[in-house]
C-alpha cells in the first residue's frame, strides 16, 4: 500500500514516516486532523512533467490546493498558476509566482478578475462571447479561446468539462467568431484551450482532443487566416487513490499528448505550437496525507463495523461529491496485521459521512492514528465548515522537518465572521 503514499513514506518501528518525520511526532505536534505534504514528492512529479514534455509551458491547477507555501515552492522549480479566482490569483501574486507564468480562467470572470488579470500581466482565457469585449475594457492584452469540442471523459459526470452541452467554453462556431472579434479589438489571440475533465485514468480521450483541436486549427487558418501559437489541453492527470486503480503515468500520459500533438499538427501541415498543461491534483495528490485520530469503534450490523474518525466530508468531501474511494493504515501500528474489515465513518451530522466502506485493518482502538493518501489534491480545497468545524492544519514535511504552512482554524475564526 506504500505506493498510494509519498515516495518519500516508510514504515519503522511500527510506525508510518513520512518526509523523515513519523505520524505520532506529527499528530502530538500540530494535532489532528492533520493535512501532511511531501516537498520531495512534489519536486518529483515536476520533474516527471518536465522529462515528458521539456518545452511545454507548465502551470500548477491551484483550484486542486490553494496554497501560498506550496505555490513558493512550484514558483521556484519554474511552474507557473492556473486560476480560477481573484483569490487564486492573489495566492500565486503572494506566492511570488510572475504574471507571465499565470493563466487566468473562469466561465464567470467578474470586471475586477479581468482587471486584476491584466494589471498582472497574466494570459487570460476567453469563456464568454460577451468577454472578448470586457476583456478590452479591462485592459487584457494576450488571451486563449476555450473551445468545447464534445468529447465525453471516462470520468465522474461532475468533473467533464469538454461534453457538448457544458458550462465551461464555446461551441466551435461561437470560437470561431470569438477568435476573430478578438483579434478585430487588438487583442493577442495566442492559442486554444481545453479540458476535458478530472481524474483521468486513460489516455484516448486525450488524444481524440489533441486530434480534434488540430482540425479546429485547419478551420481557423481556413476561415480566418489565423494558427495558434499556444494549445493549452488543461491538466486532468488522475492519481491512484486505492490499489485496484491503475492511471497512466506522467510519462505514458504526458507522452501520449506530445505524441499526439506532433502528428496532428504535421498531418495538418500547421506551423508548430508550444504546448501548455495545467496539471493540479496530478502534482500534489500523491504528496498528501491526511492523519484523523480514531475516536468510537461500533459494531452496526453483522457485516459492518464503524471506527469514527474528527473529521469526514467537511475536509474531504470527495467521497459524498464523487463516489470517491479511498484506502487507510493504522500508522502508529502500521506493522501489524490486519483482524478484519472496517467502515471508516468521518464525525459529522449525515448518514453519508463515510469515508471508506471497507479496508482492512488491526483492530482499531480509540486514540490511534488513522492515515489516508492521496489526499492532496481537491480535498481542503473543497473544505466546509459543516457543523462549525474548523478545517485543518497543513504541513510540508521535508528531510526530518515539518513546517507549518496552514494553520489550524479555531471555532473563534468562524465566530469572527458573525456580524
Amino acid at each position: 500500500m506504500l505506493e498510494l503514499f509519498p515516495i518519500t513514506a516508510t514504515i519503522e518501528g511500527g510506525e508510518l514516516v513520512v518526509g523523515g518525520v513519523g505520524a505520532t511526532r506529527l499528530a502530538a505536534e500540530h494535532g489532528t486532523p492533520l493535512v501532511v505534504y511531501c516537498a520531495r514528492t512534489i519536486r518529483e512529479q515536476v520533474a516527471a512533467y518536465r522529462a515528458a514534455a521539456p518545452d511545454a509551458h507548465l502551470v500548477y491547477g491551484t483550484k486542486a490546493f490553494p496554497n501560498v507555501a506550496i505555490l513558493r515552492l512550484l514558483g521556484r522549480l519554474g511552474v507557473g498558476a492556473d486560476v480560477a479566482s481573484l483569490g487564486e490569483l492573489q495566492f500565486a501574486q503572494a506566492a511570488g509566482i510572475p504574471g507571465d507564468r499565470i493563466v487566468v480562467h473562469g466561465n464567470e470572470k467578474s470586471d475586477a478578475e479581468l482587471k486584476a488579470g491584466a494589471d498582472a500581466g497574466a494570459l487570460v482565457v476567453l469563456d464568454a462571447p460577451d468577454e472578448v469585449e470586457r476583456a478590452v475594457v479591462a485592459g487584457v492584452r494576450r488571451v486563449l479561446v476555450r473551445v468545447t469540442p464534445g468529447i465525453e471523459a471516462d470520468t465522474h459526470e461532475a468533473i467533464r468539462t469538454a461534453h457538448h452541452g457544458s458550462k465551461f467554453g464555446l461551441p466551435p462556431d461561437d470560437a470561431v467568431d470569438a477568435i476573430r472579434r478578438a483579434r478585430e479589438a487588438g487583442l493577442d489571440v495566442a492559442g486554444l484551450h481545453v479540458h476535458i475533465g478530472s481524474q483521468l485514468v486513460h489516455v484516448r480521450a486525450a488524444e481524440m482532443t489533441v486530434e480534434w483541436l488540430s482540425l479546429f486549427a485547419a478551420r481557423c487558418r481556413s476561415e480566418l487566416d489565423w494558427t495558434p501559437q499556444l494549445v493549452d489541453v488543461g491538466g486532468g492527470l488522475g492519481v491512484q487513490h486505492v490499489p485496484d486503480e491503475a492511471p497512466p503515468t506522467v510519462a505514458e500520459f504526458v507522452g501520449e499528448i506530445v505524441g499526439a500533438l506532433d502528428r496532428a499538427w504535421s498531418l495538418q501541415t500547421l506551423p508548430p505550437a508550444r504546448l501548455v498543461l495545467e496539471p493540479g491534483r496530478s502534482l500534489v495528490g500523491r504528496a498528501g496525507v491526511t492523519l484523523y485520530s480514531i475516536g468510537a469503534v461500533k459494531r452496526a450490523s453483522e457485516s459492518t463495523v464503524y471506527l469514527a474518525v474528527d473529521g469526514g466530508m467537511s475536509d474531504n468531501p470527495r467521497p459524498q461529491l464523487y463516489n470517491a474511494r479511498y484506502t487507510a493504515l493504522l500508522a502508529n501500528r502500521a506493522d501489524e496485521a490486519a483482524d478484519g474489515a472496517y467502515s471508516v465513518a468521518g464525525r459529522h451530522c449525515e448518514s453519508g459521512d463515510v469515508m471508506i466502506d471497507r479496508v482492512e485493518l488491526p483492530e482499531p482502538r480509540r486514540g490511534d492514528l488513522l492515515a489516508v493518501p492521496a489526499t492532496g489534491g481537491y480535498t481542503l480545497a473543497m473544505a466546509s465548515n459543516y457543523n462549525a468545524v474548523p478545517r485543518p492544519a497543513v504541513v510540508l514535511v521535508e528531510d526530518g522537518r515539518a513546517e507549518l504552512i496552514r494553520r489550524r482554524e479555531t471555532v473563534d475564526d468562524l465566530l469572527a465572521l458573525e456580524a
